[in-house]
């Protein structure tokens, strides 16, 4: 009985409800980003010496690695979308692994940090020595809520691409292309969002 209830026909007007909320759901996440951004916009335009001087002490090339590695998970995605079914679960499945790469990476990342004292606190420093402008620990603090929640969606996302995964290797029917399509919105949405965080907390005046 419950084999059958699992692979019943889904109506055809589920896809619809189901695209629409991950709609709803995308904008809602926007404006709780969206306020972050304008977040960092203040600091960045009251202090800029100290944002400039806090983001030069990130780590630009692992930064780089994990946005090429959740390019890749888009892509994968995007073509589980349109793949056969057995060939969509690997996609799926790669989507997933991506994805527990980049938080492995971001994991080290901030291991780095703590060891380099740039947690925002009584002992925070940007290198022996150095003085610490005015706006650096505010950087860090953005930078640890911002990747940190960023983390989170992307583990959600791993979750729901290894389910996925499972469920079209083994032909379920609720595994169909039109979930497939939702859960990439989702992956594409919190791709967007890293590609925006990324030259913001690696790239500000590196140069300088």
């Amino acid at each position: 009985m419950n084999t059958l209830a699992r692979e019943a026909p889904i109506s055809p007007e589920a896809p619809q409800r189901e695209a629409m909320g991950m709609w709803v759901f995308i904008a809602s996440e926007m404006l709780f980003f969206g306020a972050l951004g304008v977040t960092y916009a203040y600091g960045r335009v009251l202090w800029p010496e100290g944002f400039a001087a806090a983001s030069r002490h990130t780590d630009v090339v692992l930064g780089t690695l994990n946005t090429a590695l959740l390019l890749t998970s888009s892509l994968c995605v995007a073509l589980a979308a349109e793949a056969p079914r057995r060939i969509a679960a690997r996609l799926l499945a790669a989507t997933a692994l991506l994805g527990v790469v980049f938080l492995a990476i971001k994991g080290i990342e901030y291991r780095h940090e703590w060891q380099e004292g740039l947690f925002p606190g009584p002992a925070f420093q940007l290198g022996e020595g150095e003085a610490v402008p005015q706006g650096a620990q505010l950087f860090f603090a953005f930078y640890l809520v911002a990747t940190g929640l960023h983390a989170l969606h992307v583990g959600g996302g791993i979750g729901w691409m290894g389910v996925l995964a499972w469920g079209r290797s083994k032909g379920r029917a609720w595994a169909n292309d039109d979930v497939v399509h939702v859960a990439g919105l989702y992956w594409h949405f919190v791709d967007v969002v890293w590609i925006l965080l990324y030259p913001a907390l690696y790239l500000v005046s590196r140069h300088s």
